[in-house]
C-alpha cells in the first residue's frame, strides 16, 4: 500500500493500462525505426552511398508567393515528417497536464525535477568537453538534451523486462518532460531570422483549427477520414508559415495538439466515445508516425559514412563526439538518478516498496538513447552534411547503442523481481475488476 510520502507509486489502474498500451506501440516504433537506421548505415558505407546521399540531397518542391517551399528530402523529413511526430508528442504531453501524472504538482514534481537534471547535466558535461573548441562546436549542447522513447522500450522488449507499473510510469512520464524540454530549446535557442509577418499570420489559421477541433469534436469521433480531410489542410498551412517564420516547423505540430480537446464533454457522450479527442486522434496518428514518418526521418538522418574502423576512432575522438557519448551515457545516468534521489531527500519521500534505486538507475541508463531528437538538433546546430553533423552522428549512434547496452545488462537482472511483481499487479482477489494493489489508488482518485 502505497502512503502519502511514497513517490515513484503504481498509481490508478486506469493510467497503469493507458501507458502499457502507449509502450506497447512504443515497442514496435522502436524496431521499426531500428530497422531504417541499420538500413540507413549500410547503404551509407556501401557501393550504393553517392545515390543514397544523392537521394537524401534531391530537392523536392518550389517557391512561390514568397513562400520558401523546395526543400531537399533531407530536410522534408526532418522538417515535415517530424511535425507529425511532435504533434504526438504535445497530446501526450497536453494529456498528461490535464488527466496524468502531471496534473499533479506531488506527483509530478519527480519526473520534472528527474527530467531537469537529464537535460542539465548532459549539457555541461558536452560544454566541459568542448570549452576549448569552436564557438560552432558549443552550439551542439543540447544534442544530449532527449531521450527515445521508441528505442528505449523496444530494449526492454528485447531483454524481456516486466517493467512494474510504477516504473513504466516513471518511464514515460520522464521521456514526455524531457521532449517539452526539448522542443522549448528548439523553438527558444533554434530559432533563426525570425520573420514575424509569418508568425503573425499563422494566428489565423491555428484560431480556425482550434475553432473546427473544438466545434468538429463529435464528427471526427465518428469518421477518422473526416480529420484528415479537415484538420490536415489547416494544420498544413500553419507548418508552412512556421517553416518560413524561422521558428522551426516541427514546433506547429505541438502547438496543434494543444489545440484538441482531451476530457470527455457532451460532444464525446454525443458520439458514444469513451475518450477525449486527444485519445482517439493519438490512435490514428501514431500508427502513421511510428511506422512512417520517424523511420523515413531516421533512413536519411543517421545515414553516416564511417568509413571503417579507422574512420570510427577518428570521428570518436574528436571533442564533438567524445562530448555527446559521455553527456548520453554518463549525463544522463548520474543526472537522472541524482535528481530522483535529491527530491526524495527534500520532500522526506520513499520510493514504492517494490523499487530499488537499481531501477532508477537502469531506467536513467536507457534515457542515454537519445536518437530522433538528439539527430535533429545536430542538424539544427552543425547543418546537414557538415563534418561536424557527421562526428555526432556517430557519437549519437555509439551513445545510444551503448546506453541500451548497460540499461538493459542492470534491468535484465531484475527480471525475476519484476516477474513477481507483474503478476502481483494481476491479482484481483475480490473481483472488481481493478488488481487489488490498485484499488486504494483508485478509491483515492474516485473521492477526490
Amino acid at each position: 500500500m502505497t502512503t502519502d510520502n511514497t513517490v515513484l507509486s503504481r498509481g490508478s489502474y486506469k493510467e497503469s493500462q493507458r501507458i502499457s498500451e502507449i509502450l506497447s506501440k512504443e515497442s514496435t516504433g522502436g524496431i521499426i525505426l531500428l530497422i531504417a537506421t541499420i538500413l540507413a548505415l549500410i547503404f551509407a558505407n556501401s557501393a550504393a552511398s553517392e545515390h543514397y546521399f544523392g537521394l537524401r540531397d534531391t530537392y523536392l518542391g518550389a517557391d512561390f508567393w514568397g513562400l520558401h517551399l523546395k526543400l531537399s528530402i533531407g530536410h522534408w523529413a526532418a522538417d515535415g515528417l517530424l511535425a507529425v511526430f511532435f504533434f504526438l508528442v504535445g497530446l501526450e504531453l497536453k494529456k498528461e497536464f490535464v488527466e496524468g501524472d502531471l496534473r499533479n504538482p506531488g506527483k509530478a514534481m519527480v519526473p520534472i525535477v528527474a527530467a531537469a537534471g537529464g537535460v542539465a547535466l548532459p549539457a555541461l558535461f558536452y560544454v566541459l568537453v568542448n570549452l576549448n573548441s569552436s564557438d560552432e562546436a558549443l552550439g551542439g549542447w543540447a544534442i544530449p538534451a532527449a531521450t527515445d522513447i521508441a528505442f528505449a522500450v523496444a530494449v526492454l522488449a528485447v531483454i524481456g523486462s516486466h517493467l512494474p507499473a510504477a516504473l513504466r510510469t516513471f518511464l514515460l512520464t520522464l521521456a514526455v518532460v524531457d521532449d517539452l524540454i526539448a522542443i522549448t530549446i528548439i523553438a527558444v535557442f533554434y530559432t533563426s531570422d525570425l520573420q514575424i509577418g509569418y508568425l503573425a499570420l499563422a494566428i489565423i489559421p491555428i484560431a480556425l483549427y482550434a475553432l473546427v477541433a473544438r466545434k468538429g469534436e463529435k464528427l471526427f469521433h465518428l469518421s477518422p477520414t473526416a480529420s484528415w480531410l479537415i484538420l490536415l489542410p489547416i494544420g498544413f498551412i500553419v507548418w508552412v508559415l512556421f517553416l518560413n517564420s524561422g521558428i522551426h516547423a516541427t514546433i506547429a505540430g505541438v502547438i496543434l495538439a494543444f489545440l484538441i480537446p482531451v476530457r470527455q464533454n457532451t460532444r464525446t457522450e454525443a458520439a458514444d466515445a469513451h475518450h477525449g479527442l486527444a485519445e482517439v486522434m493519438e490512435h490514428r496518428v501514431r500508427p502513421f508516425s511510428a511506422g512512417f514518418c520517424v523511420p523515413v526521418f531516421a533512413f536519411f538522418s543517421a545515414g553516416v559514412f564511417i568509413g571503417g574502423w579507422e574512420g570510427f576512432t577518428t570521428s570518436i575522438t574528436e571533442p564533438i563526439a567524445y562530448g555527446i557519448v559521455i553527456a548520453l551515457v554518463l549525463g544522463k545516468m548520474i543526472g537522472i538518478t541524482g535528481s530522483t534521489w535529491l527530491i526524495t531527500r527534500l520532500r522526506g519521500a520513499n520510493l514504492d516498496p517494490d523499487i530499488k534505486w537499481v531501477d532508477i538507475f537502469g531506467v536513467a541508463s536507457l534515457a542515454g538513447i537519445g536518437f530522433t531528437v538528439s539527430l535533429l538538433i545536430a542538424e539544427l546546430s552543425f547543418g546537414l552534411g557538415s563534418d561536424y553533423n557527421d562526428d555526432a552522428k556517430v557519437a549519437i549512434l555509439t551513445a545510444s547503442v551503448t546506453a541500451a547496452i548497460i540499461g538493459g545488462a542492470i534491468l535484465s537482472t531484475r527480471n525475476k523481481h519484476y516477474k513477481r511483481i507483474a503478476l502481483k499487479e494481476l491479482e484481483d482477489v475480490n473481483q472488481d475488476g481493478v488488481p487489488d494493489v490498485f484499488t486504494d489508488d483508485s478509491a483515492k482518485q474516485q473521492l477526490s
